[in-house]
């Protein structure tokens, strides 16, 4: 990127994942990953899911940046009364060379702007609990712990269990309310 306020601004602009943008997800989410690496086994996620297979799930793909930079995937789960069907933010990843930019605090807003656009009241996610670019921003943009952990999130905790998350900190349940 260079300095010109413009150009940063049309490189990243959140906006809907296209096709062209798909292949470019996988990439951005390993890079996101490696983050991770002084704190949790990430040897254990494997490799991330395409862009094809997420844009393939119920839900909406944003991205930031022409090529892309970040991307957040949402899935829109479906669930019995009274929790009915919800959005949940199961992937927000910023490219490490893009990152303290806040193209992370973008993806977030625009996820949360396109929920409540299709009528939505919450968006929920799970996280680290105590990782800085975690639990803390999630915190700092409005999302709150979700206690206790609602039944429906259950077949995520036992994901988390098998590829060992909880061993490499406290994870956490967290909701944002809109409008």
């Amino acid at each position: 990127m260079t300095g010109d306020a413009g150009h940063r601004a049309s490189r990243c602009a959140v906006r809907p994942a296209t096709a062209t943008d798909l292949p470019q997800l996988a990439a951005v989410e390993s890079a996101a990953d490696r983050l991770f690496d002084p704190v949790v086994d990430t040897s254990l996620w494997g490799e991330p899911p395409s862009g094809a297979a997420r844009a393939a799930e119920p839900g909406f793909l944003l991205v930031a940046g022409d090529p892309v930079v970040g991307f957040a995937h949402v899935l829109v789960l479906a669930g019995d009364a009274p929790h009915g069907v919800k959005a949940h933010l199961e992937q927000l990843a910023v490219h490490p060379d893009h990152g303290r930019r806040g193209i992370g605090t973008a993806l977030v807003e625009a996820v949360c702007a396109e929920a409540a656009a299709r009528g939505f009241d919450r968006v929920t996610l799970r996280t680290f609990a105590d990782i800085a670019w975690n639990g803390p921003l999630y915190a700092r943009l409005g999302f709150t712990e979700l206690v206790p952990e609602p039944a429906w999130m259950a077949p995520m905790l036992d994901a988390e269990e098998r590829i060992g998350l909880p061993q490499s900190g406290r994870r956490v349940a967290m909701v944002r309310h809109l409008g």
